[in-house]
């Protein structure tokens, strides 16, 4: 698989490594871009964007699922710079309908690290294609009854997180979402390629989803729920092994990620993709992506536009906890809005961003002044936040910027790697 667009001699390795990633199945696709130190040095893109195996262009887009929480999360410290947003203010003195059912307490800065106990969409919905109803949503949010106390605990916000932060947003400007979006970072940054809601006439850039059909499929009324398989009830009774090993509850995971009904809902289905999810649906490209990132790596401006100001960017770095998530039984490494970035390259104190279902990621690291987009449309072995490939190209990413750069990062034997990253 030969990919197309550029790539700095410096980073060939990185090149090297997302075309062994890309099935040559004459379906899947992906897209890597990253910015070093203010300038784009990778911008490549490779294989199919579809099933009928059209080719993934320059300008395709993909869905990236909960790669889209960075983007809002960015979205929301921007307004926290112009003075609209407070993090320790409760959200209700922003938001007054969201103050009842024990919900008074919740700050910004609890829905930011996902401590404010409104993850449990289960409890909020009958099914989950009323995620593509704003209003419905917002008014469940507003009636809902936190898990735990604020603070208290953490739970990722897989769905709710979105809507939460986007209504906020909308509160203060009196803007909806796809404008903010637009006027914050689409515009000020000449991004090609970031919508949170696709517009009718670019539906025709998008990549299709491989594990997803072409339409959500509707309730069948008075069928039995069939039983699980034995594959199923391998893996079931494995996640619950996993979670109860560290002390959590598997009901959580459900709870935070899985609707009634959601392996009817296809993201591939039109109305799922125009509708406006900041948790789940955002429509990338990955130099969209790499770009905001970019800015916000070179302390929140880039090219003459100033996106942030440095000491936001220092806040948004600096990690607000470290206990296990009771949704993804992991630790996180919680900053706002923002988790630890995942590698098998050196260590990343200084890396943050966000990672999504299916494969996509973005991210930066201050240290190493990089901004990172990865785009696919074929899950491998996927979780809540990313799986394997976009940490061997990070670990790429990260040791061709060293090389650059002319120094070394610590070495350690993979095992005590992880071991490390587990304990701090």
């Amino acid at each position: 698989m030969q990919y197309q667009g550029y790539a700095h001699p410096g980073f060939q390795a990185v090149a090297r490594e997302f075309t062994r990633q890309i099935a040559d199945d004459g379906r899947s696709g992906a897209a890597l871009a990253v910015y070093h130190q203010g300038a784009c040095v990778v911008d490549i893109w490779a294989g199919y964007r579809d099933k009928q195996g059209n080719p993934w262009l320059e300008d395709t887009i993909a869905l990236s699922f909960s790669t889209t929480k960075g983007v809002a999360s960015v979205m929301l410290h921007m307004l926290v710079d112009q003075g609209l947003i407070e993090y320790d203010k409760p959200v209700a003195y922003y938001w007054p309908e969201f103050h009842g059912a024990g919900k008074q307490d919740i700050t910004v800065r609890h829905l930011l690290t996902h401590q404010s106990g409104l993850y449990d969409i289960r409890s909020m919905v009958d099914d989950a294609a009323r995620i593509t109803d704003w209003e419905h949503m917002v008014e469940s949010l507003e009636q809902a009854t936190p898990v735990h106390r604020p603070g208290e605990s953490h739970g990722y916000h897989g769905l709710t997180y979105g809507w939460l932060l986007g209504e906020l947003m909308s509160r203060v400007t009196g803007k909806d979402f796809q404008q903010l979006l637009l006027e914050l970072l689409v515009l000020p940054l000449g991004l090609d390629g970031m919508y949170v809601g696709l517009p009718e006439d670019q539906m025709n850039r998008r990549a299709i989803l491989v594990a997803y059909p072409e339409q959500s499929r509707p309730p069948q009324a008075g069928s039995p729920r069939r039983p699980p398989g034995l594959l199923q009830q391998a893996r079931n009774q494995m996640l619950g092994g996993a979670f109860k090993l560290v002390g959590l509850d598997p009901a959580d995971f459900a709870a935070g990620l899985a609707p009634r009904g959601i392996s009817r809902l296809s993201f591939n289905d039109p109305k799922v993709v125009q509708s406006c999810i900041p948790a789940a649906n955002g429509m990338f490209t990955a130099r969209s992506l790499a770009r905001m990132y970019g800015a916000v790596a070179e302390g929140g401006e880039l090219e003459g536009v100033r996106i942030l100001s440095p000491q936001r960017v220092r806040e948004m770095a600096r990690i607000q906890s470290r206990r296990l998530d009771r949704v993804i039984p992991m630790p996180m490494h919680w900053r706002l809005g923002f988790h630890r970035v995942f590698t098998t390259g050196p260590r990343t104190p200084q890396a943050f961003g966000h990672f999504g279902w299916g494969g996509s990621g973005a991210w930066c690291d201050l240290d190493r002044r990089l901004g990172v987009g990865y785009t696919v449309n074929n899950s491998a072995g996927t979780s809540p936040v990313g799986d394997t490939r976009i940490a061997r190209l990070n670990g790429a990413i990260i040791r061709c910027a060293e090389r650059l750069e002319g120094r070394r990062g610590p070495l350690r034997h993979p095992v005590a790697e992880r071991f490390y990253d587990l304990v701090n």
